[in-house]
């Protein structure tokens, strides 16, 4: 992990199309903006770590009763 230290408004090359911007700085809060493509996903990473444990507990919530019914169901038409 590279670690730098940065002022307000200054920024960060990644590559030749992502640019991250230090916004501001207040108490215990860094605000940063990121100007990439719109094709580059940007999630923060407690989003990405919420929507895998919703993932594993819908998985978990399956009927498999319900599935084999649908799935034969599925195979009769």
């Amino acid at each position: 992990m590279l670690v730098i230290s940065r002022k307000e408004d200054q920024r960060i090359k990644i590559g030749d199309d992502i640019e991250i911007v230090i916004v501001s700085i207040e108490k215990n809060q860094v605000k940063i903006g990121i100007e990439a493509p719109r094709d580059v996903q940007i999630l923060r990473s407690e989003l990405i770590d919420e929507i895998k444990k919703e993932n594993i507990k819908a998985n978990k919530e399956i009927d498999l009763d319900k599935l084999k019914d649908f799935s034969k169901a599925m195979n009769e038409n």
